[in-house]
């Protein structure tokens, strides 16, 4: 254990210099990043098409290769599934993410190649520890085990040779064996297939474990929690964990979670780290001791573009390089990687906070907001204000998700909301109340569309029964793994879904 401790205090010291060195030079790391990428993959097939060999500027690349969706690359994937290669990226890929995402029920197979796997999903792992242990240098954390929620994993049906799954259990499958050795439980019960089986057989074997850090979704890994308490008959996670101090967190806002978590872990102590990793790749996580904001990580094989969200719709959008960002502003996030996605739409919206270094927030999805109205509500806003509204009545919120109600009979249209509360509020009225009041304080075209009730009349808030999310996820096959309950939609489909559960 000693010797293990000083390879990684070496490992460790070394890779913070790099991580100083892409803050100090981030436009010099994207750009060889970019010389790199196109040169790795001018003689294959996508390469040829768009004569790679000639490109050597961004600005050549984006006047010649199209911004590109799951749809537009899906063509290429699927032969690429059927075990044809030198397609998109010249490596073999044996291994495709499945990712259904929460706007649409189609799933995505996301092609993962093995530098995608070492030189980005490793690494941001790697680095994610690296921090940790720099920001905490008394550290136990590798004295115990880490328990890791996966999803599931299994061989493809189109050819013996390559496999798809949730990007955790690729990761868990593919794992070096000094990081299997300080992971419990055993693969085949982390990578159960069968949500609610997994959960209690997990729950079961790790509470006699010294488990000292936690990872994964905080939907799926409160669920977990509350079943450990259920079976040890204690308050808090700490009785049964005593030298438990991290949990890496990722997959969807941690704010509706913040007070569960307190609750669940009664430690000043704790650390949270926030990591920004998807399907796609690794892009950020939480670097410093004392701010929320995620780094975004420039060396890991991706190269960046940044669409401002307004042009999202334009019929040829311009980008914007690392250089051209602003503070404050949405993009949505464009990538080219070392898996052969090519200026690559993931559908999520980020904004910057500091340009020195790279700092940023993720604010929503591309396909999750209500504009019903013009009143553009995001995601970030929602959490915003259901923070405000649970800080201000005691309440915290277990899910909640939101849409439109349309116009009808000259009566205004509204936000009809569905939240699930962990503490319910002391005061109902004043938790919509302040929910309401402080989306129109955040976000001016709300509280244009608000007034007088023009456009938006009050919002409906039902409360929904204890676990009418895990019902609901249930019945569409989404629980565990990266599985997420949409927070915003821009139409009724998912409430509707939901108020005829609660409704019978």
């Amino acid at each position: 254990m000693a010797l293990i401790n000083s390879i990684f205090t070496w490992i460790m010291k070394k890779r913070i210099h790099q991580i100083e060195l892409f803050m100090k030079y981030p436009h010099e790391v994207q750009e060889e990043w970019f010389q790199s990428l196109i040169s790795t993959a001018e003689a294959t097939e996508w390469g040829k098409k768009y004569d790679y060999n000639s490109i050597l500027t961004p600005e050549t690349y984006k006047e010649r290769v199209p911004l590109q969706d799951y749809n537009s690359l899906k063509p290429y994937i699927d032969r690429m599934i059927k075990g044809e290669q030198n397609i998109l990226w010249p490596s073999d890929i044996k291994w495709f993410a499945k990712s259904s995402g929460t706007t649409a029920d189609r799933s995505k197979f996301i092609p993962v190649s093995e530098e995608a796997l070492e030189d980005c999903h490793f690494q941001g792992g790697k680095d994610m520890l690296t921090v940790y242990c720099h920001n905490r240098p008394d550290t136990k954390i590798l004295t115990g085990k880490s328990v890791v929620l996966g999803g599931s994993s299994q061989i493809n049906s189109f050819n013996s040779d390559s496999y798809y799954g949730d990007l955790s259990s690729i990761i868990i499958r593919n794992l070096p064996f000094w990081a299997e050795f300080h992971r419990t439980p055993d693969v085949e019960t982390t990578l159960n297939p069968n949500f609610e089986e997994k959960i209690e057989n997990v729950a079961q074997l790790t509470i006699h474990e010294n488990v000292t850090n936690l990872s994964g979704v905080p939907t799926w890994n409160v669920v977990l929690a509350k079943r450990i308490l259920e079976i040890t008959g204690k308050d808090n996670l700490l009785e049964v964990w005593p030298n438990l101090e991290f949990y890496s967190h990722g997959g969807v806002s941690f704010k509706p979670y913040r007070e569960q978590f307190r609750k669940l872990i009664p430690s000043d102590r704790m650390y949270y780290l926030e990591n920004y990793n998807a399907s796609e790749g690794y892009f950020a996580l939480q670097d410093q001791l004392d701010s929320e904001d995620l780094l975004l990580m420039l060396d890991y094989g991706i190269y960046y573009e940044f669409l401002p969200i307004e042009n999202l719709h334009d019929d040829q959008p311009k980008t914007l390089g690392l250089h051209e960002v602003e503070l404050g502003k949405n993009y949505a996030l464009i990538i080219s990687t070392n898996a052969g996605l090519w200026r690559y739409i993931i559908g999520d919206t980020i904004k910057f906070v500091n340009l020195h270094p790279y700092r940023i927030q993720i604010t929503g999805r591309t396909k999750q907001y209500i504009n019903t109205f013009g009143e553009e509500v995001i995601v970030d806003n929602a959490d915003d204000a259901l923070k405000r509204a649970c800080d201000e009545t005691g309440a915290s919120i277990r899910d909640y998700t939101a849409g439109p109600v349309y116009f009808n009979d000259g009566e205004a249209g509204a936000h009809e909301w569905i939240i699930e509360f962990e503490e319910q509020p002391t005061d109902v009225d004043q938790f919509c109340r302040t929910l309401d009041a402080t989306l129109r304080a955040i976000n001016s075209d709300y509280d244009a569309k608000r007034f007088n009730d023009l456009a938006l009349r009050f919002p409906i808030i039902h409360i929904a029964p204890d676990g009418t999310f895990y019902r609901w996820m249930k019945s569409r096959g989404k629980l565990g793994g990266q599985n997420k309950v949409p927070r915003l939609a821009n139409e009724r489909t998912y409430l509707d879904d939901i108020l005829k559960i609660i409704h019978g």
